[in-house]
């Protein structure tokens, strides 16, 4: 016991005595400065200091742009710019998303698997339906001279036809002879037309160049989007004149008759047009004589 308490007294003597710190002048040994110090006091100043100094650093590092120079932390401006190309990718994937389904789309109307869900009218309308015996059907005299009078414009007009629901008018693609028609159980969902090679095709509406390439059936090919949900397809073709992008006008020509493909048989367009993703019968829209 009065040994811990004779140590105890001498570690408190040792902290508590005291020492000068002088400086002197190397030359003349004169002295600039003196400073009594203990032991504690020297442990409590450096402590503080050191407390103080990672207080400092620590609010340097929190609060002022000096963290960006120090190794592990990343800059505002790389933060910001991280951030707009987060919402940019966000952006293209979803452009990506939709681009992937419309190119679908353009390679099932180059390979014309489209499948075409029609409505059976005729069962809804089942209960509607008379029995042909009990009606008399006989045109009378002034029917049969309206109907000659309405063909006979229609022959001749060629921007007044019956363009049910597609709301437009359309040049013809080329003058040429129907070698094939519009054909759904077959699935040739296309008019072919024979005409001398390298005679012009011709947009049939102002629309926009969707596909402008070399396919391996259906040789130089172009696809075009109208207005309303319009689509043209124009195969076989020469050459083209027109890019994908491209904006065209009505009659303008985009390519040439030609016979590239392993699919055909001679010079000729195989001409298509869809609407909102389904085939039309192009000849009750255009007069291709």
């Amino acid at each position: 016991m009065a040994k811990d308490k004779k140590k105890r007294k001498e570690i408190k003597r040792k902290l508590l005595h005291k020492y000068r710190l002088v400086i002197l002048n190397e030359s003349t040994f004169e002295e600039k400065i003196s400073f009594k110090l203990n032991r504690l006091n020297v442990f409590v100043t450096g402590t503080m200091f050191i407390i103080v100094l990672i207080g400092i650093t620590t609010l340097i590092i929190a609060f002022t742009p000096l963290r960006e120079y120090i190794p592990g932390y990343s800059s505002t401006k790389l933060k910001r710019q991280a951030t707009e190309l987060t919402y940019k990718t966000d952006s293209l994937v979803t452009v990506l998303n939709y681009t992937n389904r419309y190119l679908d789309n353009v390679r099932k109307v180059l390979r014309g698997d489209i499948e075409n869900n029609q409505t059976n009218r005729d069962s809804l309308f089942e209960q509607y339906k008379l029995d042909p015996a009990s009606v008399d059907l006989t045109p009378i005299r002034q029917d049969l001279l309206l109907r000659e009078e309405v063909e006979l414009e229609d022959k001749y007009n060629l921007f007044e036809r019956d363009v049910e629901n597609l709301g437009t008018l359309f040049f013809s693609p080329v003058n040429g002879t129907v070698s094939q028609g519009f054909d759904q159980k077959t699935k040739h969902y296309a008019v072919d037309l024979v005409a001398p090679k390298d005679t012009p095709v011709k947009s049939i509406a102002d629309g926009t160049v969707l596909f402008a390439e070399w396919t391996t059936e259906t040789g130089y090919v172009m696809i075009i989007e109208h207005q309303e949900g319009i689509t043209s397809v124009y195969k076989h073709n020469g050459s083209l004149s027109k890019s994908q992008g491209d904006l065209v006008k009505a009659g303008e020509v985009v390519a040439s008759i030609g016979n590239t493909g392993e699919l055909t048989t001679g010079p000729h367009l195989h001409f298509e047009l869809w609407r909102k993703g389904k085939p039309v019968n192009p000849q009750n829209y255009i007069d291709f004589n």
